[in-house]
């Protein structure tokens, strides 16, 4: 959706962030929706070679992304995947539980990625008209 919203739409990038379902790598750390929105706003704002100089809007934005997350996931605990979707996805049973059953905490999961794309959608409108004000 970001991606579409941009104008910026990649294959290779969707690929670059597959692994951060189930918390990184199927960990449980950290929720791959903040950090497939993190990496969304870094493919706008960071430098793609240590040679170019990187927007300084880019920490501004994540904080901004990072802290409505950090509300959103509230509810659950923390951050983290484990706390949100309560699986542990190195269980077989548990994440074939998680994807069929339809009262498991996946329907968390779906909120959660629809309620943060449109954060980051309002978040990416607020820095477009910011940049067309600095021109």
């Amino acid at each position: 959706m970001c991606q579409e919203k941009t104008g910026l739409v990649d294959e290779a990038v969707i690929k670059a962030v597959g692994a951060f379902g189930g918390g990184i790598a199927s960990s449980g750390g950290v929720c791959g929706i903040l950090l497939g929105g993190i990496a969304m706003i870094s493919s706008i704002y960071s430098r793609g070679s240590l040679a170019e100089k990187e927007n300084p809007r880019i920490w501004g934005a994540g904080n901004k992304f990072l802290k409505k997350f950090e509300e959103l996931s509230s509810p659950y605990g923390s951050m983290n995947c484990r706390d949100i979707a309560g699986v542990d996805w190195k269980d077989r049973a548990a994440v074939k539980e998680y994807y069929n059953n339809p009262e498991s905490r996946r329907k968390i999961c779906v909120e959660l990625v629809g309620e943060a794309a449109f954060i980051l959608g309002e978040l990416l409108e607020q820095e477009e008209v910011w940049r067309r004000e600095q021109k």
